[in-house]
């Protein structure tokens, strides 16, 4: 008869939490698998128990040469944020949900979850976070021992994300379960047990930015401004660039960060890398970075120098070359994943020719924007237009994607 592998979810409350039909699948098993916490609910086992201890591929391989009827604990729903989907893909698994930690908090909120957005910085960097949370109304992250509710309020605070309420489940289940409301600032202060949860409700409105930041709103060098992407030139150039909710960016000579920052504003679950020779136009950049609430990686260095610490990208925004085109657009081109683009902003003829031809060396077609803008402004009792600097949108991919 062949051996079952049955996957469970089951609560903080340990066997209590079972449905009848569960134990005695547990009591009939030979095996029991789970973490030291799941295992440990079942003193009187009478068969063979694997802990979970690193990663899942030893454990994946001990079920699979058993050939023993098993059962693998996981907490609440072992298909949110757990173990069943990856078991699934490797074995011939039946999954049982259990009530998930989710379940539990927002039945104790007394409000709904089906319009709530849930994300997870358990065993994860919580880099990124900002541009994901910004402006949702309801938000339920899954934490951890380092990114536990005092860390998460912090990072929070550091992007001024004040209008949002923290709802906290400690122990769900258990014997010290505990939730209470507080705010941002008050959840910054507390201390709180390793099993927790956080839901953010908004109670205020997040401030808004549509696509193309105004140049104004950005911090920029000082006394000599102007060493931005100017707002009509970075949407243009970001309508070209063809970005995806789940791009990687390169933004190369960032500056302000104006252009990382849209990118991040549009890539939410994607990633976005910048880099800047200029120290002073860097730390202008990470202070742009908190005001408009994103948070990416961004550093100091010229470039190609640098660029190999960064993933892949999908997508390569070019605003300086810094004189060395050819190694760039090199180094760049090679990266790039298929059905990629990179976008070159040229102000010169020279550099506009240079790039042409690099880019027909390494085997990619271009199409090329002029973009000559004017703004209004006033003069007397009348308006004018004034010229920006005429940029050449350069548009670059390989040729067979064209």
């Amino acid at each position: 008869m062949r051996s079952t592998i049955r996957v469970i979810g089951i609560g903080d409350s340990g066997s209590d939490s079972l449905l009848p039909l569960y134990k005695k699948w547990i009591e009939e098993s030979e095996l029991l698998v789970g973490g030291e916490r799941h295992v440990s609910f079942f003193p009187d086992y009478h068969g063979e128990i694997l802990p979970i201890k690193g990663g899942l591929t030893a454990i994946v391989e001990r079920i699979g040469k058993a050939g023993k009827n098993t059962v693998v604990l996981a907490s609440g729903d072992p298909l949110f944020y757990g173990i069943g989907s990856y078991l699934a893909k490797k074995l011939p698994v039946e999954i049982y949900p259990g009530i998930s930690s989710i379940q539990q908090a927002f039945a104790l909120m007394k409000e709904s979850w089906h319009d709530c957005t849930f994300l997870s910085v358990h065993g994860r960097s919580m880099g990124g976070l900002a541009q994901k949370v910004d402006g949702l109304d309801k938000v339920c992250l899954l934490t951890d021992a380092e990114n536990n509710p005092g860390a998460i309020a912090r990072y929070l605070l550091s992007f001024g994300m004040t209008e949002y309420n923290a709802f906290v489940a400690e122990n769900l289940g258990g014997a010290g379960e505990r939730t209470s409301w507080m705010t941002i600032e008050e959840m910054s202060e507390r201390e709180f047990s390793p099993l927790n949860l956080v839901v953010l409700k908004r109670v205020s409105p997040s401030p808004y930015w549509p696509l193309g930041i105004p140049d104004e709103a950005f911090a920029q060098r000082k006394p000599d401004k102007g060493l931005i992407t100017k707002k009509e030139i970075r949407v243009l150039s970001l309508a070209a660039l063809e970005l995806k909710n789940d791009s990687t960016v390169w933004d190369i000579g960032t500056c302000t960060g104006s252009m990382a920052i849209e990118a991040a504003r549009l890539c939410r679950e994607g990633s976005v890398f910048a880099i800047e020779k200029n120290e002073a136009d860097l730390e202008n950049c990470h202070e742009n970075m908190r005001r408009f609430r994103t948070d990416f990686t961004a550093v100091h260095g010229k470039a190609p120098a640098g660029l190999e610490t960064f993933d892949d990208p999908d997508a390569v925004f070019i605003g300086g070359s810094g004189g060395e085109m050819k190694e760039l657009l090199h180094v760049c081109c090679s990266r790039l994943k298929p059905g990629g683009r990179i976008v070159l902003n040229a102000a010169a003829i020279e550099t506009l020719y240079e790039a042409m031809q690099t880019f027909a060396e390494e085997g990619y077609q271009t199409s090329v924007t002029l973009a000559q803008i004017s703004r209004s402004k006033p003069i007397l009792h009348m308006n004018r237009f004034e010229g920006l600097n005429p940029v050449y949108i350069i548009t670059a991919s390989r040729k067979e994607e064209m």
